[in-house]
Order: C-alpha cells, then structure tokens, then sequence
C-alpha cells in the first residue's frame, strides 16, 4: 500500500506561500476542481473523488494521534458510470467537501493550496515515501522549512471532520 507524511494547516491567505514558491521556482501542475463525497465505513476514510470530470474512489487510514501523520492509501479510478449513484446502494454519505485546488510538485511532495467552501484556506503537504521513510521524513521537513509552516498549528483532521464539526454548530 502506498504511504505518504502529511501535514495540513489553516491560512488566511495563499499569498505568503505562493510567493515562495514562485522564488523558490517549485513547478505549478494544475488548478483541481474538487467534489469529495465520504462514506460511512468502519474503518479508515473512503471517498469519491470527482475532479475535472475524473472519478477516484480514494481510501486512506491515517492514525492522526501519532507524533507524525503517515497516511496509508489506495487509489481506484472510476470509469464507464456514476460512482456515487453506484455507491449510494450500499453506502451512506457522511458528507460532501468541495474545494479549488492549485497543486505545485516538488520532489516527490504534492503541495495544494485550497480553497474549501465554507471552509477557507488551507494548505497540505504529502510526501510519498519512494527511498523510505527517512529521506520521506527528510524531504517533508525541508519543505515545512522552506514554506514557514514550522510556526503554524497542524490541523489532524480531515477536511470531512472540519465540515461536519462545522455543521454541527
């Protein structure tokens, strides 16, 4: 199963961290249209990722009372029908999370400046692990360096938490 070190922090803003990295020259590879749906499970998260027009069924667990927040998951892509209309016939959706997503690469690190509705700014990064955990580990704490994040409160939740939590209010 694939693995990757994550970190999400709210901002108010993406213009500090975009100015970073446009000096730090890190490559822009989209702008992401995203409507995640979540289902009730047992264990773990799964969602139905629609973006741009592309379906993935997404699951991923993630113990977010560990020091460092791995996150172990499988991706599925969905072709040829509807995934929700499928996946509503034996699942229940918890809720649906939409956001505008900028992702820039570097390094093998996905970095995602989002906008969720409802929500704000937030920023994520997630370092798949491809020569272990430690240069993993390396190369995440090099860019929470670069990007000034060190100072910033780490969110351990996911996006469906903050939006139920939300609700619930």
């Amino acid at each position: 199963m694939p693995r990757n070190l994550e970190i999400k922090v709210k901002l108010s803003s993406h213009k500090e961290v975009k100015s970073i990295i446009k000096k730090n020259k890190i490559g822009f590879a989209g702008l992401l249209i995203q409507k995640d749906i979540y289902y009730k499970v047992n264990n773990g998260l799964l969602k139905l990722r629609i973006e741009n027009g592309n379906q993935t069924l997404i699951f991923y667990d993630r113990n977010e009372k560990s020091k460092k927040r791995w996150s172990d998951y499988h991706l599925l892509e969905i072709k040829n029908t509807d995934g929700n209309k499928y996946l509503t016939k034996f699942l229940d959706v918890l809720t649906i999370v939409n956001k505008k997503r900028e992702l820039y690469l570097f390094n093998n690190t996905r970095i995602h400046l989002d906008y969720v509705k409802n929500l704000g700014y937030f920023l994520e990064l997630e370092t798949k692990v491809v020569n272990g955990l430690r240069d993993a580990e390396k190369r995440f704490a090099h860019l929470v360096d670069l990007l000034n994040l060190n100072d910033k409160e780490e969110i351990r939740a996911s996006y469906k938490d903050l939006l139920i939590k939300k609700n619930k209010k």
